[in-house]
């Protein structure tokens, strides 16, 4: 398995209807795997977006996202982890 690999635990939605660009989660990412679009939403603000790896679903972003949401923080399971509801 490629550190690649091993490091593609999560993954980030960001909602750009909910997304005012403020750059906290962008600046919170301990991997570094958020940036600000060079694109406006339709209120004109350059929202975050996923450069789409390395995510590891740790949530800090959503925790310091302002805007309720805005971030949906999926962590990815394996098939060798045991998940108890």
């Amino acid at each position: 398995m490629t550190t690649e690999q091993k490091n593609d635990r999560g993954k980030l939605v960001v909602n750009d209807s909910e997304c005012k660009g403020c750059g906290l989660c962008v600046e919170a990412c301990p991997v570094k795997c958020i940036g600000i679009s060079d694109q406006l939403n339709h209120f004109g603000y350059k929202t975050a977006q996923y450069e789409g790896a390395r995510c590891t679903g740790c949530g800090i972003c959503f925790m310091v996202c302002p805007e309720p949401g805005a971030l949906t923080v999926w962590r990815l399971v394996t098939h060798h982890e045991v998940v108890v509801a």
